[in-house]
Formats: structure tokens, sequence, C-alpha cells
């Protein structure tokens, strides 16, 4: 019945094959308008996942509780010294926080300000009194700055300095590094070169920070994800920003943006590198393999023709069903084209046997009807059954992927037995003259049927010797591996990972009080995996009275001399600087002879240097002057926020930090830094667990790559077995034998397994990305193997030979090359997939054509009846009617 009915619509649509293709060009013009009117994408990531499962919740109560640090890009400036990366950072913050526009907030971290006044506070009382020292000593260096912020005042600090280092009250080799940092900084503006410099000696010496150069900006975009890339707008008007303050490597400011927005859009970046070219070497590869499997410029373009209208009408079609396409569906048409190309090639060889065997059109067009119309039927279904399977999933993602990929499925089956045989009745490919088969391959099947046991062992052997190595097939969850290490985000986490105080992998908890905070965090840091759990009280320092006093002597001493009033001496003139630079040099000179070894000669390069500098032409001291003075005014401001520290109390905190810590109903956070900070998949999922342990509410990145993660396979697991389950049902409807439904599934099976033994010999992880490779391979696979035991069915031996092993080894190679040409792009999660592609598919076409015959074996003596005679007299009847 299946027989005749796809052979009545294959002749009806030979007999009005012009209508039948005018009405699909009106179709393919209704469906692209369509498309292109409604076309939408949605790229939040965080849509690919079902929302309702626990760990989903937990981010978005953490998300809601604390808006400000969802979605954020981190600007990350490292400096040539602290002074150049904070000037950096406040002229950036300067220039972009009244964009509301492009930005909802750009911001120094709150904690920057708060730490610059009080962070004094935080350390032990015996390093505040060693600061307070050493600012009392620099006292008069110090006011000398605050008074003259210029060339001048700096020549005659230096001179202040000589005069000590001559009186004996300064060793020279105490102040060689200060020195010579000048040096170099005073000959790069020689060189006509800005090379910041940094007073941080004076200032009580550097952070204990591990990156004490290193500045960070915030900023929460505005974001388009109805655009590609969401965060390119922002992003390019940060970029331009940059630019126009003249902020980089020649400033000694070197600017990274980072988080999870770059990174996407940087993916999506790393996506089109190479795009154009991978595209013009893929189809014309794709072309050269039609003609090898077609032989015929016209059966080709038709081909082509009836795979383009199936993937417009997919398109539209799938955009009427979801609305928008998210990151992962986009793939429906890659999948098309792989399995729509492969009916049109089933349709079209079979096409080129029938015309061989009888030299006129429409019998030929009707007998590759005939004879593939069933095959194709039974394969769409199973194929649609197969992508069906993920519909009920938590992996959105590829749930509307299968919705409609499996709609396509149908639409392209239709197109292969409406459209492609109106096309070649009205294209009227020449007819064949040699055999379309594969006779050389006559020593093959001979071999096949001959020692089917020691072929069937030869198979099934090594990959149950090789079963062991399923235990080792592992999920990469981290979606940073996914990534190129190239692009600036990726680099710059993996950069910031490798500090406690920076890492991403940090875990957060919400919890309902601040007390209920403290007494979980509390536990939470017994834990072996934690190097610390901090709350808001962790912004409360230590000891704070006898600081108090310290910094209350300091300013005392200090402070006077930090507000010259009208003693601030106007800027000077080009003539001034160079006698304050001449006067200092005599000073150098008199203080190198209190030195030496290194510490003379770092004096002498000085003075020569500034001697120099005073000789040479203004625009080198213009250079000095951005060199030196923009650090002088931050030193005085850094130093004016030391001694202003006053009592911290939870009460008195700054409103900003007191947000990111206690929401406005009192929920509080724990957030929980790692110990291992090696960033290992292990290392994660340990992490995460011991927290979990502790905190069932926790989320954060560690717990959320690995539950995503989790949930990913999950999902695979419940739609392959739903697949297998639906397409044996499927096929035992059609085939009627549980013996022919095996003998379908178990090479598919087969070709399964061994596609993932070869990953784990390779060292090849699944992951987001190539675990879609799955789908195809029970797409593609089921279609093979139902091509083959539909055939061996109706009594056809030697299968190697016939046209069908030639349709389904270059549908195969067409399907690789377009697949496999991922390989090689720049992008590792795409040629991961690419990789993985080829291999199912290499393995899926071993299967299919070498141990699926010798798996069946001779066709069973009750089927031996010569199908041949029965479908040309199905043939006659309905291509006598099509003319």
């Amino acid at each position: 019945m299946l027989t005749r009915i796809v052979a009545r619509i294959v002749a009806a649509c030979s007999r009005h094959a012009l209508w039948v293709v005018l009405l699909s060009g009106l179709l393919t013009v209704l469906s692209a308008w369509f498309a292109v009117t409604h076309f939408a994408i949605n790229t939040d990531s965080n849509t690919l996942i079902a929302s309702d499962l626990p760990w989903r919740q937990r981010q978005e109560a953490f998300n809601r509780a604390f808006p400000q640090n969802d979605g954020l890009i981190l600007m990350v400036l490292d400096g040539a010294t602290p002074e150049a990366a904070q000037d950096a950072a406040d002229r950036i913050v300067a220039r972009l926080k009244d964009d509301s526009k492009n930005f909802d907030f750009v911001r120094l971290p709150p904690e920057q300000s708060f730490f610059g006044r009080d962070g004094l506070l935080f350390q032990p009382v015996a390093k505040v009194q060693q600061v307070s020292d050493q600012l009392n000593k620099a006292q008069p260096l110090i006011s000398t700055l605050a008074d003259d912020p210029s060339l001048r005042g700096l020549s005659q600090m230096i001179g202040m300095m000589g005069i000590g280092i001559e009186q004996g009250k300064i060793p020279l080799a105490q102040v060689q590094p200060f020195f010579g940092h000048m040096a170099d900084t005073v000959e790069g503006a020689l060189a006509g070169r800005l090379v910041p410099f940094s007073f941080q000696g004076l200032a009580g010496g550097s952070d204990d920070q591990a990156n004490p150069n290193r500045r960070f900006v915030q900023i929460k975009p505005k974001l388009d994800y109805g655009a590609l890339e969401p965060g390119a707008a922002a992003t390019e008007v940060v970029h331009r920003a940059v630019q126009d303050l003249g902020i980089g490597p020649q400033t000694g400011v070197t600017v990274r943006l980072t988080g999870q927005i770059p990174l996407d859009d940087q993916e999506f970046g790393t996506l089109k590198d190479g795009f154009a070219l991978n595209s013009i070497l893929t189809v014309l590869a794709v072309v050269f393999l039609l003609w090898l499997a077609l032989k015929s410029g016209r059966l080709i373009v038709a081909v082509f023709l009836a795979t383009a209208v199936g993937l417009v009408v997919t398109a539209a079609l799938g955009l009427l069903m979801v609305g928008a396409l998210n990151l992962i569906s986009v793939a429906f048409a890659v999948l098309f084209i792989g399995i729509g190309v492969d009916f049109g090639i089933q349709f079209s060889v079979r096409y080129r046997d029938e015309r061989y065997i009888e030299d006129a059109l429409v019998p030929a067009i009707v007998g590759a009807g005939v004879k593939a119309g069933r095959p194709l039927l039974l394969a769409a279904a199973a194929t649609t059954a197969g992508f069906y399977s993920f519909l009920p999933t938590d992996y959105r993602g590829v749930s509307e992927l299968g919705l409609i990929a499996g709609s396509g499925m149908i639409i392209a089956f239709v197109v292969a037995i409406t459209l492609l045989p109106a096309l070649i009745r009205l294209f009227n490919p020449p007819s064949e003259g040699t055999e379309v088969g594969y006779a050389f391959l006559k020593p093959v099947d001979h071999f096949l049927e001959t020692h089917r046991l020691l072929v069937i062992a030869a198979t099934l052997g090594p990959v149950l010797l090789m079963s062991p190595l399923l235990f080792h097939v592992h999920f990469d969850f981290d979606p940073l591996d996914l990534n190129s290490d190239q692009a600036e985000a990726v680099a710059t986490i993996r950069d910031l990972a490798k500090d406690a105080n920076t890492t991403p992998y940090k875990i957060d908890v919400l919890e309902p009080t601040l007390a209920r905070a403290n007494a979980v965090a509390a536990e939470i840091a017994k834990l072996p995996h934690v190097a610390n759990a901090k709350t808001l009280d962790a912004y409360v320092p230590p000891e704070q009275e006898p600081k108090l006093l310290l910094i209350s002597d300091l300013k005392d001493t200090l402070g006077p001399s930090l507000e010259p009033g009208d003693d601030l001496k106007p800027a000077p003139t080009d003539a001034e600087n160079v006698d304050a630079l001449k006067g200092a040099v005599v000073r150098l000179d008199k203080a190198a002879l209190k030195g030496t070894g290194d510490a003379q000669a770092t004096a002498k390069r000085l003075s020569a240097d500034i001697a120099k500098l005073a000789e040479a032409q203004p625009k080198a001291r213009d250079v000095a002057t951005q060199a030196f003075v923009p650090a002088m005014h931050l030193l005085i401001d850094q130093i004016k926020g030391l001694i202003s520290a006053e009592r911290v109390t939870l009460e008195t905190l700054p409103a900003r930090i007191h947000r990111d810590w206690v929401t406005d109903d009192g929920q509080a956070r724990i957030e929980v830094t790692p110990k291992d900070l090696s960033t290992s998949n292990a290392s994660i999922q340990a992490f995460g667990d011991a927290v979990l342990g502790v905190a069932p509410d926790a989320t954060g990145q560690p717990i959320v790559i690995k539950d995503s993660g989790d949930s990913v396979i999950h999902a695979f697991i419940e739609a392959g077995l739903l697949a297998l389950a639906s397409i044996a049902v499927l096929l035992y409807l059609a085939l009627r034998r549980v013996v022919d439904v095996l003998l379908t599934l178990v090479p598919l099976i087969l070709a399964g397994l061994l596609t993932m033994e070869i990953m784990v010999l390779i060292g090849m992880p699944l992951n987001f990305a190539n675990i879609i490779a799955i789908p195809l391979l029970l797409g593609l696979g089921v279609a093979f193997k139902i091509y083959f035991v539909l055939a061996w069915r109706a009594g056809q031996r030697h299968v190697l030979q016939s046209s069908l092993t030639r349709a389904v080894f270059f549908s195969a190679s067409c399907t690789a090359v377009a697949f496999g040409s991922l390989w090689a792009s720049s992008h590792p999660g795409t040629s991961s997939m690419g990789k993985l592609l080829a291999l199912s598919l290499a393995c899926t076409l071993v299967s299919a054509i070498f141990f699926q015959p010798a798996l069946m074996g001779p066709p069973r003596d009750e089927e031996r009846v010569d199908p041949e005679e029965e479908a040309h007299r199905i043939t006659q009847e309905f291509a006598r009617a099509a003319e």
C-alpha cells in the first residue's frame, strides 16, 4: 500500500511537473518572506536549559536578589604602575558613567574606594605602625609634591633626597630602586615614550595583592538578545572610549574585557572567523561529490533546488513553531542539509539505476519512486521519531532543535517524492550508458557472503574487547573549554582564575539573614576544599582601636602638608622646570659620592638622564610631566584617604557594599573561594559537592557548570533511550519481524559504541557542542540501516554492488564533508563537533556497508520472489498514467 501511494504521488508530480515546480516556488517565496520578516534569534544562553530545574531556580533566585552582579562586563586594567591603572580606570568611569543608553551602570568596584580609605584597618597593627613610620619620614617629600605637583616640584623633591643622602640620613642603597625607576621614566621621555612612574614607595610600599598594578571597572551593559552578539553595541562603545582616551600599551596600560557577555560575544566572533572561505570550499567539495554520485549537472541542480526549497520551508515552519531560534536550534539547517541531501541522493541514484534499465524518462522517475519511496518514508519516519525524542527533555536548546529538525525530515521526504521528481521530469537528464552500482565490489560481496561469521566476529570482537573504555567516556562540563584560548575574554578569565581574590570559580550561598549566613559560612570554612567563606562581616576589621590611634597621629602630622591651600604654587613655566632639573642634577652628583657599586651607578645614571632632560626640547619635558604628575596627584589622594580612616561598623559601611552582600529584605550572601585554583573538572566538581553538602542552596559557576553538564547528559540519555524505543516500535510496525528490527538497530548501536570507544582512545571528551552529534548519528544511522534492511527484505543479493551502496556512500561522504569542515574551525567547540560528527559518520558508514550485510546474510527463501517483477508492474501502471 505504501509503495502504491508513493508511486501515485511521484507519477502525479511527474505528470504535472510544471505546476508542482510553480507551486513549490510560490510556497518557497512565501516561506522565505515569513522567515525573513519573522526571523528572530534568542542568544541568551540562560534559556537553553529548562528554568524549573532546582539548580536553575537557585541561580535565578540569587540573580534576583543581587541583579547588579548578573550580566556584567568586567574590564581588567593592568598598568605598568598602580597609578597608571588607577588613572585609566578613573577616566574610563568618568567617560561612560552617564551613558544610560548603553549601560545600566559603569563603576569602580565599591570595595576599591572603601579600602582606599579604610584599608590600613585591615592590616596587622605592626604593619600600620610600619606604614605610619615610613610616611612620617617621607613627610617633607610628600609636602613638596603636595605644594607643587609638577616637574619643578619633583626636581625639588629629588634635591631634598640628595641632601638627605649627603647628610647620611638616607642610605643611597635604600633609594636605589626608586632612582632606577625614575631613570627609566626619564629615558622614556627622552625617547618620546610615556613610561608611567609609581610613588608607591612613599605611600607605604606595594599592595599585598598578587597583582598590585591591576584595577577593575564593572560595566552592566544593556543587551540585545535578538542580535548574534548581544553585548556588541555596548562593547564597541567601551572600546571607542578607551581609544579616544588614549589608553593602551603605549601609555603603560593594557585593557581587557571579560565576563559572560564578552565570552559569548567573542565566541560568536570566533565562529565567524574563516566562515566564508570554509563555506565556499565545503560547497565546492559537496558539488564534486555529487558529480561523482550523479554524473549529471541537471541532477545536481535538481537535488540542490529541492534541498533549498525544503530548507526554506523548514525555516519558516520552525520560526512559526518556536518563535525565535536559540543558539542550538539554529543547527537545524546543518542537520536538514545533511539528511535532506541524503534523501535527494537516494532518489536520484535510484532514478539513474532505473534509467539504465529502461531508457524512458517517466518510467525511470516512477520506478525510482516505487523502489526508493518506502525506504525513504520509513527512514524519514524513524529519523523524525529520533529527533522528536528530545522534545520532553530539560535541554530546551536541543528540544527545540529536535522539534524543527524532526519536522524538517517530514518536509525533506515530501520534497523528495514531489518536487524532485518534477524537477527531474523538466530537466530531463541524459540516459545512463553504464551500470550505476559498483561492480568492482563483487569480490567483497562474495567475501561477506561466504565468511559471514568471520566478518561478524572481526567486527563485534574488537568492539566488545574495547567495551571497558566506555567507563572512561567523560563529559567536559566547563563551557570555557569550548572557547579559543586566543580570545581575549577567555585568556583573561584563565588569568583571573589563578588568583584567589579574582577567580570567577567561586560559589555563592543565599541565606535568609546575616546571622544565619555567618553561621553557615563558619561551617563551610572548615571544609578542606575551601580557602575562605566571606560575608558582609568581613568588611568590619578587627582590632580597630590601636590602628585608629596610629592613623590619628599620622593625620596630625601629614594632614596640614596635604592641604597647601594658598601655598599651592602655580604651574611652572618650561624655563622654571629646566632650572629646577639642573638643581636636581647638582644634588644627585653630590649624593652619588656617598655611595658605591650599583647604588652609585644608579644615582649617576639618573643625574645624567635629568641633565639630558634639562637640555632636551620642551616636548620631552612634556612627556615627563605626563608620566610623573598624574602619579603625584594619585599619591596625595591615596595618602589623604589613608589618614581619613574612621571606625568601621556594619552600620557605617558604604551603601553599595552593603547592597552587594545583603538585600533590602535582609537576605545575606556568602562568597566561598576554592582552595584548589586549578579549574580542572575534578577540582570544580569536588569543590561544588563539598559546599553543597553544607549549603544545599548554593549556586555560582562551579555548581552551575557542573549541574548544567549533568542536565545535558541526563537529557541525552533520556532522549537516546526514548529514541531507540520509538524507532524500534516504528520499525516493528513497518517490518513486522523482531529479527528485522534487530538487524536495523544492532549495527546502529554498534556504530555508537565504536564511536565512543574511539573517542576515549583519541582523548576526546563529550561537551556541550559535540554532543549534538548524537541526533545526527541517530538520524543518518537509522536511515542507512533501513535502506539496507528493506533492500535485503526485498530479496536483493550482493548489496555492495548495487546502486544503494553508491547512494549511501556518497550521501555519507557529502554529509561528512559538510560537517567535517567544522573540524577546521578556529573555535574549539565547533571543531570538536566537526571531529565527532566525522567520526560518528565514519563508524556508521562502516557498520552499514560491511557489518550489516554480513549480519543479514542471504535473503530469506520466502522473500526470494524476484521483487523486480512486482516493482516493474507497479512502475508501468503509474508511468502510463503519468505520461
